[in-house]
This record gives C-alpha cells, structure tokens and sequence, in this order.
C-alpha cells in the first residue's frame, strides 16, 4: 500500500479537504443526520448502561454511512479490545487484537483523524471471516476508521467496513470524525459516571501496565456478579474461599483479587497444594533450614516468607494433610511461623486467598478437614459460576482464544461458522473454560491439517470439535463374554435441540416462567426466545403471541 494521498482516493486525512464533488454529501440529506445525532447527543445526559450507549451509537453511524460493520475499541497498551460491534460475529467482542500484528489498525490509530485505506492495500484486514450474514464471501473490501481522542490523549479506534469495493470512497471524511467525537463524548460519560473506581476496571488495567494474566472476559449477569465481589473482597484485607468447579478459572479471579488490593505492588505468590508430594508440603509453605531433612542442603524461605507484604494464593487447599493444616491455621491467626528444623520464629504480612473444587464443609463432616481452619478461610467465600451458567459468554471466551490461535498459527483469520457456534453454545462444558480453550487449540489445528494448502482465513465447523465422551463409572464385569453392543453417532441436531429445552425450561423454572427474565439470562430477546421455545416443541409453555 501506497502511503500518498490521492484526491480522489479516499486517503485523505485532512477534514478540511473535502472528497471530490461526485462523492460529496449526495448519499446523505441533512435532516436524516440531524435527526438521527439529536437522539444521540439527548442520550448523553441519560442514565443509560454503557453496552446500550455504544450499541445505540454504532447503530446510527451504521443506518446511515454505507457501510456492512462499524465498531468501537478501546487501546490498552498496544492490545485493542472491541467494546461494541454492529454487524461483526458476537465472538469478535472476545478478541484482544495486538496492534504489532495489525497494520492496519496501527495505521488508522496513527492518523491524525478519520483516514480511508485503499481498496487495493495488500495489508491483512483484521474482521476478515467476521462479517456477520454472508455466505461465501468472507474478506472485507473497504475500510476507514478514526482515532478516538478522550482528554486530548488517545483512548482507542472507531472502525467502518464494508464487502463491497469502492463502498466508502463516497463517505465525506468529517461525518467520520462527527461520529468519533461523538463516541469519545460516549466515553468521557461513562468514565464520569463509572468513577473509574469498580475495582475490575482497575484490574483491567493493572493487566494491560504490567502484562497481567488474562483479563476476565464476559458480559453475562453471573460474570457481572463475579465481577461485582471482586470488585467488593478485593480491596479488603478479608481471607477469601473461592470454591467452583475445576477449569472455571480460580486462579484468574485470585489474580484479579490481588490485582483490585491494596497489596497490588507486592508479590503474589502461588502454590498448588495438589501437586506437591505431602512430604514437602510444610517446606514449601514455612521454608526450612539447612540439615531439617535429608537433603536439605541450605537454608530456604517457604512461600509465606516471599509474599511478605503481598497476597498468596494457595489454589487446591482442600488437599493438605491434616498435621500441616494445623500449622497453617497456627499462621493465619497469628501471622508467626516456624522454619522446618528450626525454633526461630518469624512474622510474614500475608493476605491468604485460597480456592477449592471440593466441598470443604462435607469434608469437615467426614474429618478430613478442620473444621477450625475451614471458618477461617471462608471469611468471604466465594463462588465461581461454571460456564454453563454464563450463557453466550461461551462466545466471547471463544473469540479470545481464536485471536490468540490465529496469531499462534499464523493465520490471517480464524472464524466459527454458524454451526459451530451453535455446537458451542450447546455444550455442557464439564470442564469448562479449560475445556473450551483446549477445544480451540485442537480444533484449529485439526482444521489446518485438513486443508490441501495453507489459507489466510481458517473457518471452523461443528464437525471440527471433537467434545469428549461424558465420564461415567466403569459398569460392573458381567458373568462370562458379553459382546459390546454397537454405539450408534451422535445425532448433533437432536442433542443441540434437547440441551436448549432443557436450558430453556431451567431458566424459566429459575425466574418463576418470567419470559422476559429467562431471555435476559440466556442472552437472547425475549420474542426470539419464545420463537425458539415454540419450535423446540415448548409451545404450551409459552405466552400467548
């Protein structure tokens, strides 16, 4: 791609140079777009959740420049993240677009206003393969997008595409900005009436400064509870249980706990109770001093001592033997331990944050566990949704790891298809976001290797996914040779439709047959939910038309 500007190009990044007089303003009459900013500008002093203003700001700007997908991105260092998408795949709001692998955005992000890439530029387009409603045709044609200022610094990118060639040489350049100063007036709104103070912003933050784990990603009302207690436990000194099943993601919301404290500039040290042998259980906590055991060679702190001032996260409590959990609460109450081999106390500032898949207080009951150190721990407990109970954020997570697969492969796109996000959103995930991700993985590269040569955008299907077979108690020998009956192949359509009634009716037995409850939890309009009720065969179930 060329970087001079032609008159007629489109690339012209200067507002006061208007396109050429065939392309002027012809496509748009004044009243239309006064009527439809109006509405936008009275928004700005209504109380509104944010996804709504952004979602009602894409739509204008889509209803009225010719264009097949506009969104809205937010620059965290050098990772863009989609806020709002109109006419993109859902998946794509999943995404964490790396600017250093996306020439185009850095192109667009360093313009000084709305700039229009030519139609014959060589370089990749990011949304490739994630227009939404096509069949067939899946690359992005044209492009234009303006950098979005908020306080006179850059705060992210404002993008428009289109599938057909030419489809915004007609669009005038200062519409474009219109819409941009729009979206950052948006922005400072929500900035001032959030405060900037929900302590999983400040998480998302930290993550972006400091190359943090992976933000929390989701936008179902059980992650924004989830999101909520952090925000409430972890600017507290408060011992926090986090209980859920395995693969939900503890250790994520661990570091987000410590991330929103106050401790956030000290270390947080981690340590899987599980994976250590019980004989050294009490060294790797305490430390020990040299001749404590054989091979003890040398002095060593334990990991209380090195998250001295900061948080430690011991991930799998639930497994410690007894003995050492009696040293354990020992330190919790009084902030002294001991070395292994040593009489010398020593006092550790520690914040503890501990996490579990099992159910402590049935182990308390069973005597596996003290009951003692139980209540101490579970000061805040709290509970990490599974995934199934997360609705489309199955989709959101997905678009994250297809983002991070695509750059791992070196693809220039990698798309769900409708089925395969239908498969998705059916399955149970018994394990969860680690399912998910693994799932991802395999199938992108199960997919690859299908392909007779390399392509820039990798589609993958619902027969690309090779879900795991539910775990299920070996059944007992029966007397003499039984021949194994035949197992007959998945019916994918039945199995899909039967775990839709089955959340539906869930849903609806949960809110009390409040359709339009049941529709916000599941992601979906409430018309669209009765819909697929009625051809699901629920159709007694529901409200009258």
């Amino acid at each position: 791609m060329t970087g001079n500007a032609h008159p007629n190009s489109g690339f012209d990044c200067d507002s006061n140079n208007s396109i050429s007089s065939s392309h002027s303003r012809a496509h748009l009459a004044p009243r239309p777009m006064l009527q439809t900013l109006v509405p936008l500008v009275d928004d700005l002093a209504r109380e509104l959740p944010d996804a709504e203003r952004y979602r009602r700001l894409l739509q204008a700007l889509r209803a009225l420049l010719p264009c097949d997908a506009v969104a809205l991105l937010r620059l965290e260092g050098g990772v863009l993240v989609p806020l709002a998408v109109d006419g993109l795949s859902r998946d794509t709001l999943g995404r964490r677009f790396a600017v250093a692998e996306h020439p185009r955005f850095g192109l667009l992000l360093g313009a000084g206003g709305p700039l229009r890439i030519d139609a014959a530029s060589p370089l990749p387009d990011p949304y490739d393969g994630l227009v939404e409603g096509v069949a067939g045709q899946l690359e992005v044609h044209d492009c234009m997008g303006c950098p979005v200022q908020v306080d006179d610094a850059p705060w992210g990118l404002l993008t428009l595409d289109a599938l057909g060639r030419q489809r915004l040489a007609a669009v005038d350049l200062r519409d474009v900005q219109a819409f941009a100063s729009l979206a950052a007036a948006t922005v400072s709104v929500v900035q001032r009436m959030a405060g900037l103070a929900l302590r999983a912003d400040r998480y998302r933050a930290l993550a972006a400064e400091k190359s943090a784990p992976p933000v929390l990603i989701g936008q179902s009302p059980a992650h924004g509870q989830l999101l909520q207690e952090i925000g409430i436990a972890g600017n507290s000194e408060l011992t926090v249980l986090l209980t859920g099943e395995t693969g939900v993601g503890k250790e994520l919301v661990a570091h987000a706990l410590h991330a929103a404290s106050k401790r956030a500039s000290r270390p947080l040290v981690v340590i899987n109770c599980a994976a250590l042998p019980e004989t050294l259980v009490e060294s790797e906590l305490f430390g020990h001093v040299r001749g404590a055991f054989s091979g003890a060679v040398a002095e060593r702190r334990g990991k209380f001592e090195l998250a001295d001032g900061g948080t430690l996260f011991l991930d799998e409590i639930g497994e410690l033997p007894l003995p050492v959990q009696a040293k354990l609460l020992r330190v919790l109450q009084g902030g002294q331990l001991q070395r292994l081999g040593s009489d010398r106390e020593h006092r550790a500032d520690v914040r503890v944050i501990a996490a579990t898949n099992r159910d402590l207080a049935e182990a308390v009951r069973a005597g596996r566990f003290r009951a003692d150190l139980y209540h101490r721990l579970s000061v805040y407990p709290l509970r990490v949704p599974p995934l199934r109970e997360r609705g489309q954020d199955v989709l959101l997570l997905a678009g994250s790891f297809l983002e991070q697969n695509r750059s791992r492969l070196g693809l220039g796109g990698l798309r769900l298809d409708a089925g395969a996000r239908a498969a998705l959103l059916a399955h149970d995930w018994p394990g969860n976001v680690r399912e998910l991700e693994h799932l991802i993985g395999r199938s992108a590269l199960k997919a690859l290797a299908g392909q007779p040569r390399r392509p820039r955008i990798l589609t993958l299907s619902a027969g690309h996914f090779d879900f795991p077979a539910p775990l299920r108690a070996a059944p007992q020998a029966a007397p003499g040779p039984v021949a194994a009956a035949p197992v007959p192949p998945p019916d994918l359509r039945a199995s899909t439709e039967a775990h839709q009634r089955q959340c539906i009716e869930a849903s609806l037995a949960r809110h009390g047959h409040n359709w339009a409850a049941a529709a916000r939890e599941l992601g979906l309009h409430r018309a669209n939910l009765v819909r697929l009720a009625r051809r699901l065969g629920l159709a007694r179930a529901t409200p009258p038309a």
